[in-house]
């Protein structure tokens, strides 16, 4: 075969692997225009269009449509220019296909019913940018620009959660369970209260900050199978609150326990921790132990009255 050699439809459709239909289309389209009409009346092509054909065919089965084709073709643009924004389309379907199928298993897993499918399927076709909009949203309405809440806010806004591009069904399911809190009012006020306390320069944190060797203490009593509420537990609570305010040196040491019992209640949500844990999990982090249990007991320590 030579440039100057024609060919007739139905030896192109052979050559190229495409239908005679499909070449037609294109000719008709003038993406790949003939080169001349037998006497006959019949369609002739010549190399340059069985090199066009072969190009539009390898686009197209890249994802392209006809009219960037036809702009490739024509030289306005190039093909390297539009191989890099189709691979930057063929990503975006990449991760919403995974995001997809993560819902799938999840609902398959977990047996989920058709309310909580739909709202997997919702919640988890946001782009990224979207989801960080109702994180961004639940944070600036919780917390404002209240100096006094500046310092909780941005240690929320710093550990936000970001749902990877192929989540886990456990990673759905905390990425729902913690948007259906974030819109729980009742939970914004109590963060809110939080954060107001928590950053005032005359109060220890309100968010269950005691000092290490405190906690250390508390698992010590605990694994010894003392009752927070028995005599016995008494030399341990000393102990407790003689570190807390050294912690807190502005504090007096006779309001010491009184000061460690409001720390503990405002941070004795349990849906404080849940947050948390749910961030953990959407971000793949690793899920600390409760806490819960170790302040349960040192605050019916603290509130025992062993008075003789």
């Amino acid at each position: 075969m030579n440039d100057a050699t024609l060919h007739p439809i139905g030896e192109v459709a052979r050559l190229t692997g495409l239908s005679v239909k499909t070449i037609r289309f294109y000719s008709d389209s003038g993406v790949v225009p003939l080169a001349a009409r037998s006497p006959a009346g019949y369609r002739l092509y010549d190399l340059d269009a069985l090199l066009r054909l072969d190009l539009v065919r390898t686009l197209r089965e890249l994802g392209m449509d006809l009219a960037t084709i036809r702009q490739v073709l024509d030289r306005k643009v190039s093909v390297a220019e539009v191989a890099a924004v189709h691979a930057d389309a063929v990503d975006l379907q990449i991760r919403t296909l995974r995001l997809r199928r993560s819902v799938l298993r999840a609902v398959a897993v977990h047996g989920s019913g058709p309310e909580e499918a739909s709202l997997m399927h919702k919640l988890t076709r946001l782009t990224a940018a979207e989801r960080r909009r109702l994180i961004d949203d639940f944070i600036d309405a919780t917390f404002g620009t209240e100096h006094a809440r500046l310092e909780l806010a941005a240690m929320v806004r710093a550990a936000a959660p970001a749902l990877a591009d192929d989540p886990s069904p456990e990673q759905i399911r905390a990425w729902v369970e913690l948007n259906e809190l974030m819109d729980d009012e009742d939970f914004r006020d109590h963060m809110r209260r939080t954060a107001e306390q928590g950053t005032d320069h005359t109060e220890p944190g309100l968010r269950g900050e005691v000092p290490e060797p405190v906690g250390e203490l508390v698992a010590a009593a605990k694994e010894a199978g003392i009752d927070p509420l028995g005599p016995e537990a008494g030399p341990a609570v000393r102990g407790i609150v003689q570190l807390f305010v050294q912690a807190y040196p502005h504090i007096p040491e006779a309001e010491g326990a009184l000061r460690m019992i409001e720390q503990l209640e405002a941070a004795g949500d349990p849906r404080m921790e849940r947050y948390w844990r749910l961030v953990w999990a959407v971000n793949g982090w690793q899920v600390l132990p409760s806490l819960l249990p170790d302040r349960s007991w040192l605050l019916q320590a603290l509130r025992a009255d062993r008075t003789p």
